[in-house]
């Protein structure tokens, strides 16, 4: 197999397939100013595409063999198949084919400092806090979070300092590219079993992740999540482990109140105080996320005072409990939780925050995933007063497995079902009162319903 290495150099001629991406578009961005030429394709005309075109990057819409002429290698994400017209046309070529992982984790290398945050869930979040933190300790950092920060503008930004934030996925095994010095282990359950076989499977591919890290590095891993302390248990690495429930957890909430609903609190660093934090963003989940990132800012030999400056500054990322606006007296507000975990962080809170009642319209995300957690859907979907369940968007699969979001509505009492983006719509519309919290979820494209309600 060849290195990539030896292509990420000025000169050399890069085509991206997916450019358009969260985490391909700053990828080619960071490609093009390094001196590579970088063109690219993608299925729809984006943000992300005017952006790349503006700097001169040329984007092609649709997949076709042609697109790759004059490239010396190509560049994937893990959903880009085999079957892609330009990967049979670079195989027949001979043009190397590499994953967008490799060209990170190759990028990375040049880094004296690599946080990668890693979980089943909760990464975007403690990835923007800590590039929070990292900003507030002016480190200059290189960031890529797999979604739209409002510090930054964007998912990404290239600094100039020794210091590289990196979101780390493990569909594909995509974080085995990566080389941390700071590994972050939030949380592992089973997820993407598309791609692995089981929980334990999923609990390897982690531990495998944590051993990634050289002697000098830091493996930082929840002590309150069973999956994350079995895929470490026993590596040679010292773990720094975060906890809310265990006394001996490296890294504690001491003094944890809440304040409207956000958490303020002490941060025990081995029983002594390293900061208080008053968070701006709801949730225990979000004190557990705090905890992971104040612990690798810790690693990066940060003091107290950035931590909480950088912490208190933090708003919330893109998508995550984000404020989209007010309609008919109900506050709209999307999420991209598209777990079961993740839907129980996200409900539980919301249950929390005052609001008369929660109508929560999900959009499941796979087939795969809809099927093996069918139960624990079911279960957290019974939280909102009012549940309403979209057709399952189908990313990357086909539905070979006969599952429908109607087998979800048909398990919850009194939730509805419903076909369409303009379906979900007029529910909303017909039954938004004055005092309801609206949700809008899911890792798919729900979240237009919540912002064709918005409009006037």
């Amino acid at each position: 197999m060849e290195d990539i290495r030896q292509y990420m150099v000025p000169g050399k001629r890069a085509h991206l397939i997916g450019i358009g991406g969260v985490s391909m578009s700053p990828l080619a961005e960071v490609l093009h100013r390094a001196g590579i030429a970088v063109h690219g394709s993608d299925m729809r005309e984006s943000e992300a595409v005017e952006h790349l075109r503006s700097l001169g990057i040329a984007v092609c819409i649709g997949h076709y063999g042609k697109n790759i002429d004059g490239c010396d290698y190509i560049i994937r994400t893990a959903a880009v198949h085999d079957s892609n017209p330009e990967i049979v046309a670079a195989h027949e070529q001979g043009i190397p084919v590499f994953e967008r992982a490799q060209a990170w984790g190759a990028i990375m290398q040049h880094y004296q400092n690599a946080v990668c945050i890693a979980g089943t869930h909760g990464k975007t979040t403690t990835t923007s806090m800590m590039t929070h933190i990292t900003m507030a300790a002016a480190l200059d950092p290189t960031i890529m979070v797999g979604g739209t920060l409002p510090l930054l503008g964007s998912g990404y930004r290239v600094g100039h300092g020794s210091t590289i934030v990196l979101e780390s996925c493990e569909y594909c095994n995509s974080f085995l590219s990566f080389f941390p010095t700071v590994a972050v282990i939030l949380n592992v359950e089973a997820d993407h079993l598309d791609f692995f076989k089981d929980l334990a499977d999923v609990e390897h591919s982690f531990r495998r992740f944590a051993e990634l890290v050289p002697e000098w590095g830091s493996v930082i891993v929840n002590a309150d999540d069973e999956g994350a302390m079995t895929s470490v248990a026993g590596i040679a690495h010292p773990v720094v482990t975060f906890s809310l429930n265990s006394g001996k957890a490296d890294f504690r909430a001491g003094d944890l109140q809440y304040r409207n609903g956000r958490p303020e609190f002490d941060i025990l660093r081995r029983g002594e105080k390293y900061c208080h934090v008053a968070l701006r963003v709801p949730g225990t989940h979000n004190v557990l996320n705090a905890l992971a990132a104040a612990a690798a800012a810790d690693a990066l030999g940060i003091d107290g005072e950035a931590v909480s400056r950088g912490l208190g500054s933090f708003t919330g990322a893109g998508r995550r409990f984000e404020h989209k606006g007010n309609y008919n007296g109900a506050e709209v507000y999307d999420d991209y939780a598209h777990h079961p975990g993740e839907l129980h962080a996200l409900l539980t809170t919301a249950k929390t925050l005052g609001y008369r009642r929660i109508l929560c319209a999900f959009q499941p995300h796979t087939y795969s995933r809809t099927k093996s957690l069918f139960r624990e859907f079911v279960e957290e979907l019974k939280i909102p007063d009012v549940t309403i369940l979209m057709e399952i968007f189908a990313a990357r699969e086909t539905d070979t497995l006969g599952i429908s979001s109607k087998d979800l509505a048909d398990a919850i009492p009194g939730a509805v079902y419903c076909r369409t983006l303009d379906e979900v719509t007029d529910t909303l519309r017909g039954i938004a009162r004055e005092g309801d919290l609206i949700l809008t979820v899911g890792a798919g494209d729900i979240y237009l319903a919540g912002e064709k309600l918005l409009v006037k």
